[in-house]
């Protein structure tokens, strides 16, 4: 799984990138992936947005077995 997850999130990074951020996988664990939000994306205010209205919605839409995207410390 964590394979399709790289994948999915190589999709959503060049929108990211444009606004000056980034996105790193740390793991995937029963169904539950952790990411670490870099650049503009790691300070923003509207980073849990991103997260979960973002990040989120789309690897859930690309990957259905997935339950949660979470933010790493």
């Amino acid at each position: 799984m964590k394979e399709k997850v790289e994948a999915a999130i190589q999709k959503i990074r060049p929108m990211l990138q444009a606004d000056g951020g980034d996105v790193e996988l740390v793991d995937v664990q029963e169904g539950i992936v952790t990411v670490r939000l870099q650049g503009a994306c790691a300070g923003c205010p509207m980073s849990q947005m991103t997260l979960k209205n973002g990040i989120e919605k789309i690897l859930k839409k690309e990957i259905p077995e997935i339950v949660s995207v979470e933010s790493a410390p």
